[in-house]
C-alpha cells in the first residue's frame, strides 16, 4: 500500500520561507511523477508544482514559478517544495501526490485525476 506523508507545514510572515515534504513508502518512487497541490478555504484545490520521473523535469503554477521549487530524492524516496518570498495567498493545505503512469504533456501535470496517491495534507498559514 502506498502511503504519503507530507511534513514541514507551518505559520511564517509573508516575504518569508517555507520548505515542505513528503515522504512516500509502500511503492516504487522512482517511477512516480510527483506534484504538489493546494486548496485554500473556499477554494478548488490547484495545481502548485509537479516533477517527472525520468528526468526530474520540473513544472510550476504560474503564481509560484521563480518563488517555489520542487525536487526529489531517490534514494530518500521524498519530494521536497521549497518556497520563498511567500505571500498571503499562499496560505492554503498543501498536498503531495504521486502519479503511477506517464505523463505525455506539460499540461498533464497538472490533472489531479491522473495523480493514484495522495497525501493528508500539511497545512501553510502566511501572516502579514
Amino acid at each position: 500500500q502506498v502511503q504519503l506523508v507530507e511534513s514541514g507545514g507551518g505559520s511564517v510572515q509573508a516575504g518569508g520561507s517555507l520548505r515542505l515534504s513528503c515522504a512516500v513508502s509502500g511503492g516504487s518512487f522512482r517511477r512516480y511523477n510527483m506534484g504538489w497541490f493546494r486548496q485554500a478555504p473556499g477554494k478548488e484545490r490547484e495545481f502548485v508544482a509537479a516533477i517527472d520521473w525520468r528526468i526530474s523535469i520540473t513544472y510550476y503554477a504560474e503564481p509560484v514559478k521563480g518563488r517555489f521549487t520542487i525536487t526529489r530524492d531517490n534514494t530518500k524516496n521524498t519530494v521536497t517544495l521549497q518556497m520563498g518570498d511567500m505571500k498571503r495567498e499562499d496560505a492554503a493545505v498543501y498536498y503531495c501526490a504521486a502519479a503511477d503512469s506517464i505523463l505525455t504533456a506539460p499540461s498533464l501535470y497538472r490533472v489531479q485525476s491522473l495523480y493514484d496517491y495522495w497525501g493528508q495534507g500539511t497545512q501553510v498559514t502566511v501572516s502579514s
